[in-house]
């Protein structure tokens, strides 16, 4: 059964599609009162692919993983870009004892909702880490995204099971336990107390255009970013993208 590009971790178009996500966290920490470094989170942040990033600007970046791998591979991509990123060994049940309550300007949270138990209680308690003004950002699957590419792969199958399940799941073969839609994400986003921005899309094209159209240059990359800047707003094309983003911010 084909998977959408999410799913096999394919981005054969390198950045284009997230350059508007990062564009909104670059704003995030520039809207902050606190002069630079800034403490930002990253639950559930792997090797570090975002953290090592966040670093590189500047601020004091945490990765909570419950993976030891993850958690020296993080360390190892740290010291080659020349950056400190502190490593903390856990999960969002352990932020209470790992990170101090209303201590931290940004907290990433993505692509992690898909696969826990309780969405809205992990939600919770990286909520809870947020100090006022600053902000949560939250990336998960959409299950629209994974309809469409299902559909377009020529597994009609495959799409009527993922749009019929509350889960978004196509199968009890799906690697992806949960998926969600910009209303369900904005849902839990705001159950938490936070006030939520729209859902925004992130790779609303990219996962949909042919690969070889760029290595021909019957396609432009510039062009395609572009195009996915404007279209991650866009009230109707963001609903489509492989991934959903949503901000939440913590007003008092």
């Amino acid at each position: 059964m084909s998977q959408d590009p999410v799913d096999r971790g394919t981005a054969h178009t390198g950045t284009h599609g997230t350059d508007t996500l990062w564009a909104s966290l670059r704003a995030v920490l520039d809207r902050q009162p606190d002069p630079a470094p800034l403490e930002v989170l990253d639950v559930g942040g792997g090797t570090g692919g975002s953290a090592v990033r966040l670093a590189e600007l500047g601020h004091r970046v945490t990765v909570v993983d419950p993976s030891p791998d993850s958690l020296a591979a993080l360390e190892r991509r740290a010291d080659e870009t020349g950056v400190e990123v502190r490593g903390l060994q856990g999960d969002a049940a352990d932020l209470e004892r790992l990170v101090e309550p209303g201590s931290v300007h940004l907290v990433l949270l993505h692509t992690v909702l898909e696969h826990v138990e309780d969405p809205a209680a992990v939600l919770t308690a990286v909520s809870r880490c947020v100090r006022p003004r600053g902000a949560v950002s939250v990336l998960a699957t959409n299950a629209l995204a994974a309809v469409l590419h299902r559909a377009l792969a020529g597994d009609p199958d495959g799409a009527l099971h993922v749009l019929r399940s509350p889960q978004g799941r196509s199968g009890a073969h799906d690697p992806v336990p949960r998926r969600f839609t910009g209303a369900e994400l904005l849902r839990l986003v705001e159950g938490t107390g936070l006030r939520a921005d729209a859902p925004a899309g992130v790779r609303v094209f990219t996962d949909l255009v042919p690969g070889r159209l760029f290595d021909t240059g019957e396609a432009s990359a510039q062009t395609l970013a572009e195009l996915e800047r404007e279209a991650s707003a866009h009230p109707t094309l963001s609903g489509i993208a492989t991934q959903i983003h949503v901000l939440g911010w913590r007003t008092a």
